[in-house]
């Protein structure tokens, strides 16, 4: 068994079908269906079922299509590691997060990381909308300020930051100029999600259902933070966000008033169980102690 098989698997599953994916492998259809028939050959199963509109994944073949995304991102890890030290550059510490991270922590904790290991560059990784987690398990960061909900399976992680969640209103929105709003007080404006992040840190977000058992009323959607706060400063639409969010995206188009009754935002720091190596030691040695410096 060969990582192009895998790959070659990976790809008729996503696809849905073979022309499609031989497309994408940019390899003809015949040697895909011929790999295909060889891997099935050597496991003893059938991956998929073949009819008319093309193919569908049996239950060994959504097994074993699961199985090998697992060790594509391994290999994918392994052939990372060997390029930085290829590189040289095994020095390296990358540390990712989304939009504001864990606020003013997660700057000072690089920079006194920084400044205890001068030999090591630190490098700030930013993710949109729950990308910190998955970049973490493709290997593209050795660290990361995680928001949570997430899926940490396979991810050692312990919370390090707390902090209010605010809701952010055109400058000219009739709550505008209130010291606090409470959740039901927004239950007609519509709200911005996205469409990249898992549905239950979106449904988190949006507290979803609200304490009154209603749903929201979901407004436009948004890849990421910038594409969120334009459509909010042109009135399109309200967003929840955490409170280092009102100070980090400061806008004169835009206000930010403390939500009153919905839980904090929990931030955690988190790395593959495993790969916990010296420099991602000491990196969390760092947030702890700063972390328990600010209570």
């Amino acid at each position: 068994m060969e990582l192009r098989q895998l790959r070659y698997l990976v790809a008729i599953n996503e696809a849905g079908n073979l022309g499609r994916a031989a497309e994408r492998l940019f390899v003809s259809q015949p040697a895909l269906s011929y790999a295909l028939r060889t891997l099935e050959s050597e496991l003893g199963v059938r991956l998929f079922d073949r009819h008319a509109a093309g193919v569908t994944a049996t239950a060994a073949g959504r097994d074993v299509v699961a199985e090998a995304k697992r060790v594509l991102r391994q290999a994918d890890r392994l052939t990372a590691a060997a390029e930085r030290h290829k590189r040289g550059e095994s020095g390296v510490l990358r540390v990712g997060f989304e939009a504001s991270g864990a606020g003013e922590l997660t700057t000072r904790a690089r920079a006194e990381f920084a400044r205890r290991h001068p030999g090591v560059r630190v490098e700030p990784k930013r993710f949109d909308w729950g990308g910190e987690v998955a970049a973490l398990r493709d290997g593209l960061v050795d660290v990361a300020f995680a928001w949570l909900p997430a899926d940490l399976d396979g991810l050692h992680a312990e919370v390090v930051h707390t902090e209010p969640r605010v809701v952010g209103l055109p400058t000219g929105h009739r709550l505008a100029g209130r010291t606090g709003i409470g959740i039901l007080e927004v239950n007609d404006e519509p709200l911005m999600w996205t469409e990249r992040a898992p549905r239950v840190w979106v449904d988190w977000w949006a507290v979803n259902p609200r304490p009154d058992g209603s749903a929201p009323r979901w407004g436009p959607t948004n890849d990421n933070v910038e594409e969120m706060l334009e459509q909010v400063a042109e009135g399109v639409a309200i967003c929840f966000a955490p409170a280092s969010m009102a100070r980090y995206y400061a806008r004169p188009d835009l206000s930010w008033v403390p939500l009153t009754d919905v839980d904090p935002l929990r931030v955690a720091l988190a790395w593959v169980a495993g790969a916990d190596t010296p420099l991602v030691r000491g990196f969390a040695g760092v947030v702890r102690e700063l972390s328990a410096q600010t209570g």
